[in-house]
């Protein structure tokens, strides 16, 4: 028989930091058309969220061959974004990416 694992409720810091990851996101998605946002990263420094997001911005055959662009999106508290810039580039099946600082 198989063991029941008891689901816990996320706690609200997880919660809030889902929200700003989703509205990093969508804020992506709304400004540049481009499909498939991933958040690979999240930081809060004082009253700013900063989100990494990894995005599609050229499909190709193979999926390795995709363009991904990696993007930070700063959001204040609310989940406004104040700005967004591309920091980098990478195929999809590459392992790691250049990240401009």
């Amino acid at each position: 028989m198989a063991k029941k694992t008891k689901k816990t409720k996320p706690s609200p810091k997880a919660t809030k930091v889902k929200e700003i990851i989703e509205k990093a996101k969508g804020t992506l998605v709304d400004l540049t058309d481009f499909k498939s946002p991933r958040g690979i990263g999240v930081k809060k420094t004082g009253n700013e969220w900063v989100v990494r997001v990894e995005i599609t911005e050229k499909s190709s055959i193979p999926e390795a061959m995709d363009v991904l662009g990696i993007y930070d999106i700063h959001l204040n508290d609310k989940g406004d974004m104040l700005s967004y810039e591309r920091k980098g580039m990478k195929k999809r099946g590459d392992v790691e990416a250049r990240i401009e600082e």
